[in-house]
């Protein structure tokens, strides 16, 4: 039986300019929020942390912080 790779978080790997998937799924989740973000609208990450954020506020508070 084919696995699909809906309703699966993806594990990707985070750099300065894109992401590259190492597992495949349609999502990820936040880092802080904990909600899922669909690849297509993934905006926001930090590459030294290897973190996704769903919303700009998050992801400018997030490293802000001291976490």
């Amino acid at each position: 039986m084919l696995m699909s790779s809906a309703n699966r978080p993806a594990k990707l790997a985070y750099g300065p300019n894109g992401f590259r998937m190492l597992a495949p799924g349609n999502f990820v989740n936040c880092a802080v929020s904990g909600e899922p973000i669909a690849l297509e609208e993934l905006r926001y990450w930090s590459a030294e942390r290897q973190e996704p954020y769903a919303t700009a506020e998050i992801a400018t508070r997030r490293l802000l912080s001291n976490d």
